[in-house]
């Protein structure tokens, strides 16, 4: 039996998210100049996804 199309595979992991993980947002954040150490992790400000 074969499997259908739009069930993936293991191939297609690199397609772009439109959420971040909170380290990157906060990577995001320190090359704008909005993020200090020692900042809270908890209710970032929204970023956008880059390329």
């Amino acid at each position: 039996m074969s499997r259908h199309s739009s069930f993936g595979g293991s191939g297609k992991i690199k397609v772009r998210r439109n959420v971040l993980k909170r380290y990157e947002r906060i990577d995001i954040l320190k090359t704008k100049g909005k993020w200090r150490e020692g900042d809270k992790a908890l209710g970032l400000q929204k970023t956008k996804v880059v390329g």
